[in-house]
């Protein structure tokens, strides 16, 4: 029997298997990163382990330092997680040689599937070895991991060599592994996978179908099971194939099968994740089951069932982000004051509140999950309790995800994988409550400290002004004291405190919840920065300035890029790396490059000044 389980991994699965250990009696032991020290995972764990540094590379990559912390630590079996170490065989044959219990798939069936060159061998699938016009377009991938991270669609044959660099160092810094190879570009597809779960004693699950077609720069955003709108022939023999696939390699454990479904009804085979998938939880939602918990029972030896469980109902999963969509998907850090979703609603992460998002990992907060009898009642669950959480600190991509559960083609299940290609700009058009920055401002002058200092009292009819940028705009809005309270034109104000205001305009009465943190107002769920009432004149960039988009790592510059050069318009000219992913930073016009402030291995912060452009004149 396994009494101590140290997981290999951070955030937000890390707490997830700690949660079905707790419940199992199981004892915990997190490791952790210096820039983890004080992250969820490594507080609620039984005990945590350091490993010096912050890179991955020197952290959670290290195979050696982790399986020493398990010793130390009294560990007697190792979860691996997802991403990072999770598919690499060498990691778990020290974790066996060490005596340890593995909880996942045998080495060996590691070798044959995670990576995607071989896998595709196995399945009898031959990579794009050289590439014409013809074949355009492709999609480079990384042969190790997943998450989107060394993944690159080329579309034009004089751009390839460039991507193959780009995508070599990405799955390096991510995986510890730069091997990348070329596939066949499906336009229009579906992402459809198969979970699997497999014992010792040759019993193998198919646990039904997911659908994760909606996706940004490859890495999924809304997973749902099962897939909607398979025909009984397709269901069928996508389970049957990803049947096929385990026992091919004798495998043992939780993987999934993934496949991309053209427009014409076709299966294509893409890969074997050897390990838990951050969706999981919907199948678990359908299934009755908890994966992990069958994960130890089967690493401990005992048999599945020979008959499967019974599916019942529809689940949907959202993966909240701290990122723009609006912006290049940039990701977002800082505080995260407060995280809540609505009662019913499963809400899986690696944060609490008052916890910092940082720059060094992924940046997603939480996976939300909503089961109902239906796939339109677990939508419409899904899109309700999201608008209604509180999610109160950086930007995130929540407006997003509400509208792309309630947007036809998602509705009508006629989604693919170009959904946001072809949506994103839409989706993104700010669409704030124009009654938040009143609301704001009326929670404000409601807080006690305004109420005593602000003087008021002997000007009751003073027109107060406060200014408010919401959704790239400023808004200006006033409203006065009368010896009743608060009022403003055009709407009725029936309460206000420091938190809480209602506002009755013709003839309908709506409640804002109302949080300031310093600068920052979360109205529901509208953010708005608190303006000064009179502009910083200095606060100014010269045309062609290039910002950094979020804090981060400068990785490269590009080649023979110097003060004077020419560049053109859309040029790359140089990289930052932030959260685990590379992020091109190009010219905005044909013209000079007049300020060059990058370099390899600098750290900037978000609105650091990286380089300037003076365009060409007209």
């Amino acid at each position: 029997m396994i009494s101590t389980v140290l997981v290999a991994n951070r955030g937000e699965i890390a707490c997830r298997i700690f949660r079905t250990c707790r419940e199992s009696g199981i004892r915990t032991v997190a490791v952790h990163s210096d820039a983890d020290e004080n992250a969820l995972h490594a507080r609620v764990a039984d005990a945590a382990v350091r490993l010096p540094g912050t890179a991955s590379a020197d952290t959670y990559l290290r195979g050696d330092l982790i399986v020493k912390a398990a010793i130390a630590a009294g560990a007697d079996a190792v979860h691996p997680g997802y991403g990072f170490l999770s598919e690499n065989a060498d990691f778990a044959r020290a974790v066996r040689d060490a005596g340890l219990v593995w909880i996942g798939p045998p080495p060996e069936a590691i070798e044959a599937m995670a990576s995607k060159t071989r896998a595709k061998e196995l399945m009898g699938i031959a990579p794009l070895d050289r590439v014409t016009e013809a074949d355009l377009p492709v999609l480079v991938k990384a042969a190790a991991g997943g998450g989107g991270r060394g993944m690159r669609v080329v579309r034009r044959l004089v751009d390839l060599e460039a991507e193959l660099t780009a995508a070599r160092a990405e799955a390096a810094s991510a995986f510890g592994d730069g091997e990348v190879f070329v596939e066949p570009y499906v336009e229009n597809g579906r992402h459809v996978e198969v979970q699997i779960l497999a014992d010792t004693h040759g019993t193998v699950w198919a646990l039904g179908t997911r659908d994760c077609s909606l996706q940004r720069r490859h890495q999924k955003v809304i997973e749902e099971a099962p897939a909607p709108g398979l025909s009984p022939r397709l269901d069928a023999e996508l389970r049957d194939t990803a049947v096929r696939a385990a026992r091919a390699v004798s495998y043992v454990g939780a993987g999934t099968v993934e496949f991309l479904v053209g427009a014409d009804g076709r299966a294509y085979f893409l890969e074997m994740n050897t390990r838990l998938q951050v969706e999981h939880p919907v199948t678990e939602a359908i299934f009755g089951v908890d994966l992990v918990a069958l994960q130890l029972r089967i690493a401990e030896g005992h048999a599945l069932d020979n008959d499967l469980p019974r599916a019942r109902g529809h689940a949907v999963e959202a993966r909240l982000y701290a990122e723009d969509p609006a912006q290049g998907w940039a990701p977002q850090t800082g505080r995260l004051h407060r995280l809540a979703v609505p009662d019913g609603i499963r809400l899986d992460t690696g944060y609490t509140d008052g916890d910092d998002i940082g720059v060094h990992y992924d940046p997603m907060l939480a996976k939300v999950v909503a089961h109902a009898p239906t796939r339109a009642e677990a939508v419409r669950r899904l899109a309700g309790a999201l608008e209604r959480a509180a999610i109160h600190g950086p930007v995130t991509n929540r407006d997003l995800l509400v509208r792309s559960l309630r947007h036809e083609e998602f509705t009508s299940a006629r989604m693919d994988t170009g959904f946001y290609d072809r949506h994103l700009t839409d989706l993104t058009v700010p669409a704030p409550d124009p009654l938040a920055p009143l609301a704001a401002a009326l929670a404000d002058a409601s807080a006690p400290a305004r109420s005593r200092f602000g003087g008021w009292r002997n000007l009751p009819s003073q027109p107060q002004l406060k200014r408010y940028a919401m959704a790239g705009e400023e808004h200006e809005v006033r409203y006065h004291h009368t010896r009743t309270g608060l009022a403003a034109d055009g709407v009725r104000v029936v309460h206000a405190d420091a938190t809480r205001v209602v506002l009755e305009a013709d003839g309908v009465q709506r409640r804002y919840e109302v949080a300031r943190y310093g600068d920052r107002v979360h109205v529901n769920a509208t953010t708005l920065t608190v303006l000064p009432r009179f502009p910083d004149p200095t606060a100014q960039h010269a045309p062609g300035s290039l910002l950094a988009p979020m804090p981060g790592t400068v990785v490269r510059v590009a080649e023979g890029l110097t003060e004077g050069a020419r560049v053109e318009a859309g040029q790359p000219l140089l990289w930052l790396e932030a959260m685990k992913m590379e992020h091109r930073i190009t010219a905005p016009a044909t013209g000079t490059l007049t300020a060059l402030n990058a370099e390899p291995g600098r750290q900037v912060e978000v609105g650091a000044l990286l380089a300037v452009v003076e365009g060409d004149a007209e």
